[in-house]
């Protein structure tokens, strides 16, 4: 009976985890199919190593995995922690949570800060006895992240991207992106100050101390990746820095680097490169490109999510400027205009599984209101 057993809960087991595996990596399966499907039309030749962004790659690895180390301490956690067991009031420290996610996603990226945040979060309202602010505490915090991450190049996989593919310089990315994410701020402040009561919030629990050698030699190589974004060192340097000493230091967090969003940005560079020698297909895209850049990337990104739009659009035009605030912006909306999103739907099912329809519907009304908003504004702008 015992083996009778084993074998059916062996491959049940092995099921389920092919089910978890191809549901978290929804995005790197359609990436990878839509290289092979290309590939078949553009056959692989020596032009296949020009589609690729290497510097991209190895930024987003270094600034991956120096996350990791700081995660795997408790750093960010801890630090956040802090800052909100000051205040007792419902409405100014769910404001507070939303502006350090806010802030991490210029910093450590943004699907890295919901993975920090949204669990503080959750712990924050659980432990207080406010579950019913859970849900739009995790939309404001999704919001934040996405629109948070456009002000810097490494805060959105795109930005990453699209900053090193068109070498645009520091102040004019900025300038770029200042004036929506100015407004972007406003929104959600406005939107936390009408939506969240000002209700009594204890938290008792106290922040715990970290090791302060660590902190200071991770800080130091989260400062070399940053360097490597900014252009300030060769990132084949920080390439080499930064893995050996995580290798001695935490060989978990190189473990933990999110390898399939490498991966699908590399299948994104090969389909993304194929349609762009398919006359037809790049025709067609510089036409509706040259209507207008803005608003088709954006719409684009409710479609095929922002990071693939990022890659495919910029074969098609140079307009990098209303590219860039089109695939930040257009990370608002659906549920797959950014992989944020799909982690922090992930993470509140995981939390409250009753109100998943609820949380959809709360989250494509803010999510398009915003949408809409930014969209016009920089319409308006450009």
């Amino acid at each position: 009976m015992q083996k009778i057993s084993e074998k059916i809960i062996i491959p049940h087991t092995v099921a389920e985890k092919i089910k978890g595996w191809v549901k978290d990596n929804v995005v790197l399966i359609v990436a990878f199919f839509a290289a092979v499907i290309t590939s078949f039309i553009v056959p692989p030749d020596s032009e296949y190593l020009g589609y690729f962004d290497f510097k991209t790659l190895a930024c987003l690895f270094c600034v991956l995995a120096v996350v990791c180390a700081l995660r795997n301490i408790r750093f960010f956690y801890t630090l956040a922690k802090a800052i909100v067991r000051k205040f007792r009031n419902a409405k100014i420290a769910i404001l507070v949570l939303v502006y350090i996610t806010f802030i991490g996603s210029m910093l450590i990226a943004n699907d890295m800060a919901l993975l920090t945040f949204l669990p503080l979060g959750y712990f924050i309202l659980h432990t207080t006895g406010k579950e019913k602010y859970l849900s739009f505490a995790f939309i404001m915090q999704n919001i934040a992240a996405n629109l948070g991450g456009m002000l810097t190049p490494f805060g959105n996989p795109q930005n990453l991207y699209l900053y090193s593919k068109f070498n645009i310089p520091d102040g004019e990315f900025v300038s770029i992106m200042l004036p929506p994410f100015i407004v972007a701020v406003m929104l959600i402040t406005v939107c936390c100050l009408i939506f969240v009561k000002s209700e009594p919030l204890e938290i008792q629990e106290k922040a715990a101390n970290l090791p302060v050698g660590r902190v200071i030699i991770y800080l130091a190589l989260f400062a070399v990746a940053i360097s490597m974004v900014f252009r300030f060192m060769p990132y084949q340097i920080g390439l080499v820095v930064i893995p050996v000493a995580l290798l001695f230091l935490d060989r978990e967090a190189l473990r933990q680097v999110d390898y399939g969003l490498l991966f699908t940005f590399v299948f994104f560079f090969i389909f993304a490169g194929n349609m762009g020698r398919i006359a037809i297909v790049r025709d067609f895209f510089s036409y509706l490109l040259d209507i207008n850049t803005l608003v088709f990337s954006a719409m684009s990104c409710q479609i095929i999510s922002n990071v693939p739009s990022a890659i495919l659009l910029s074969q098609f035009t140079d307009n990098y400027r209303e590219l860039l605030l089109g695939v930040n912006i257009g990370g608002a909306g659906t549920l797959i205009a950014s992989l944020a999103s799909l982690i922090t739907f992930k993470e509140y099912t995981k939390q409250d599984p009753k109100h998943t329809l609820s949380y959809i519907l709360k989250f494509s009304a803010f999510n398009f209101a915003f949408l809409i908003i930014l969209t016009v504004f920089c319409y308006l702008l450009t």
